[in-house]
């Protein structure tokens, strides 16, 4: 069951990377009609939201487009950020979406915001304190340490949880703006969905992986005692 568990862990965010990397593919090949690159597009969604002191700019690699609010800057991959492909509309405003989120104080990223330097902190002791724990006698110090050290595992799922509905909402706001913006068709507009989609998918298969290596953990720790 531990090797079954650890198999799954490993191949499901696998999957749904490899996916991402497909769909992006597939569409950054189709064109826009309008022809507006994902920089015009995430400007165009800023713009309609009443949104003017948010910079775009551009940075090296693929799929590395995110949102830094410390900055209050979008940044997208070399190809998004010149491209009018559907795939780099998509990609753009959904970056775009998140800036939009900090602006309206989205309560579920404010919550993300207030737990990541602890998350960060938890991630880090969680890897050191199991390995110790499964290395040392299952009594005494072991034992403790391999369960606090599951007990910080567990937030690093709760901060995952959090995230899910901050990219779907993100997600969601770029594509209530396509659809009443008029940047792309309807039949564009079901690609960008299906890149949107995949992209989605990868942070609840990140979930599902965490939750898959948290049961094996409960295993080791049960057999163990």
């Amino acid at each position: 069951m531990q090797w079954i568990l650890l198999i799954l862990a490993i191949a499901i965010p696998l999957i749904a990377s490899l996916n991402v990397k497909s769909t992006f593919r597939k569409y950054s090949k189709v064109r826009s009609e309008r022809g507006m690159t994902g920089a015009e597009a995430a400007r165009q969604l800023l713009l309609d939201n009443g949104i003017t002191d948010v910079a775009i700019e551009t940075i090296p690699g693929d799929l590395t487009d995110h949102y830094d609010p410390r900055s209050n800057t979008i940044r997208l991959s070399q190809s998004v950020y010149g491209s009018d492909s559907v795939a780099a509309v998509g990609v753009a405003m959904h970056e775009a979406g998140h800036a939009l989120q900090y602006a309206q104080n989205y309560a579920p990223v404010r919550l993300r915001n207030a737990i990541v330097k602890s998350t960060n902190i938890c991630s880090s002791g969680s890897s050191l304190l199991i390995m110790l724990g499964i290395m040392f006698s299952a009594k005494g110090l072991g034992g403790t340490l391999l369960d606090i050290g599951i007990i910080l595992f567990c937030a690093v799922i709760f901060f995952q949880l959090v995230t899910l509905p901050v990219e779907f909402n993100a997600s969601g706001r770029a594509v209530r703006s396509l659809e009443q913006g008029g940047i792309l068709s309807a039949e564009e507009q079901a690609g960008v969905k299906k890149v949107l989609t995949a992209a989605a998918m990868t942070y609840v298969a990140a979930v599902a992986s965490s939750i898959l290596t948290l049961m094996r953990l409960l295993l080791i720790r049960g057999r163990r005692r």
